[in-house]
């Protein structure tokens, strides 16, 4: 394929295509794992594709760059050897000390852990915002601020924001919107195609799909942004190895019938928990009576596999329920083919303990697989008593 032939096909064609040219020297149809460290110089400079030294660049890693870039619809896409990883280059490229972000009230613990705890220590400044609310967001901004870092669906609460009308924010104030598409994939929602200037990406979860691999991914808007990002991801060198290329490019070709299937068995489930009597409240953007729906329907193909809901009797009953659980399997990450069930106070959100970011400690977070639902909704029944 060509550099740009891939922009005239359908995201299931991309998918299995873009990036997966056939090995040239045997016609293999799954790019190779290049698992080199250096490569042959026809002379001094003499480089062979552009191919120095693996952590510059990899045959496979580009494969799958390539991939991603074809995915989000952006014009330079970045492997990295995991999302935090990737976070942290895309902070370090943007922000100096003195600069400001704001931040969502509802994020991924380990990025919360990033700002506080990490990025604060050079003198970057952070604000929170809910950023379902555009004026909110605007209000929580200032001079210096240089990033807006929204999450939607957002981890765990599940919120949703309006990509587009917050983008006008950043672009009003000459800031960058950044979205971490972790929970819906490229296949579900096009943050760029709203205005967004990067995508960020576990790739973990969803698009490796398979509880496999560790690997994060930056998707850039601008050329000239994806070459500044490429210049300091070689500079700190927490690249992606080829073999996790190799993984994460093989669970992308499944991406959109996981997706549809991950998204079925949730609404499903979305709407038995519902009607469960100890079921307080159910987070999923999918159900006509969550505040973000109007906006989930307009920016995403579907809902997604990511549910949370609260129980009655407090956080010794939400634990006990996670316990109970035997079909959902009960672990940190999300996004593969299995059901994991975990407590977000206790595993994934326990850094945030304390914080403007603190989540219930009733709450459970789902991810729904792409098992048979009615064995799904069977555990979760005794599951909950």
């Amino acid at each position: 394929m060509s550099d740009h032939s891939h922009e005239l096909l359908n995201f299931e064609t991309r998918a299995i295509h873009a990036g997966n040219t056939a090995d040239p020297l045997t016609g293999a149809v799954v790019p190779p794992i290049y698992q080199v460290s250096t490569y042959k110089q026809d002379g001094v400079g003499g480089l062979r594709g552009g191919y120095e030294y693996s952590r510059s660049a990899n045959p496979t890693r580009t494969a799958l760059e390539e991939n991603l870039a074809a995915l989000e619809g952006g014009r330079r896409g970045l492997a990295f050897a995991s999302g935090l990883a990737a976070e942290d280059c895309l902070l370090r490229t943007l922000l100096v000390p003195g600069d400001h972000v704001v931040i969502p009230n509802d994020a991924y613990g380990g990025t919360f852990r990033l700002f506080a705890k990490v990025v604060a220590r050079w003198g970057v400044e952070w604000s929170v915002a809910d950023t379902s609310d555009p004026a909110a967001v605007r209000a929580a901004m200032n001079d210096r601020t240089k990033i807006i870092w929204v999450e939607t669906p957002s981890n765990p609460l599940l919120g949703i924001t309006d990509i587009a009308a917050v983008a006008d924010v950043a672009r009003s104030a000459g800031a960058k919107l950044v979205v971490d598409n972790t929970f819906a994939s490229p296949y579900l929602q096009q943050p760029l195609a709203l205005g967004a200037d990067v995508v960020v990406h576990s790739l973990t979860k969803y698009m490796g799909g398979h509880s496999d691999v560790v690997g994060g991914a930056l998707v850039t808007a601008d050329a000239a942004l994806g070459d500044e990002l490429a210049y300091h991801q070689n500079a700190m060198g927490a690249v992606a190895g080829p073999f996790d290329s190799w993984i994460v490019l093989r669970g992308i070709k499944t991406l959109a019938v996981r997706m549809d299937r991950h998204s079925r068995n949730a609404a499903r489930v979305a709407e038995m928990l519902t009607r469960h009597r100890k079921v307080t409240k159910v987070l999923y953007p999918g159900l006509p009576e969550h505040p973000g729906h109007e906006i989930a329907a307009k920016q995403m193909k579907d809902f997604g596999g990511m549910i949370s809901f609260q129980v009655a009797g407090g956080e010794e009953a939400a634990v006990a329920v996670c316990n109970r659980a035997q079909l959902f399997t009960l672990g940190e990450s999300l996004g593969g083919v299995e059901s994991l069930i975990e407590h977000p106070g206790r595993m994934t959100h326990a850094s945030v303990a304390g914080s403007l970011l603190e989540v219930p400690g009733d709450l459970v977070r789902l991810s729904v697989g792409i098992e048979n639902v009615d064995d799904l909704i069977a555990d979760l029944t005794q599951a909950l008593g």
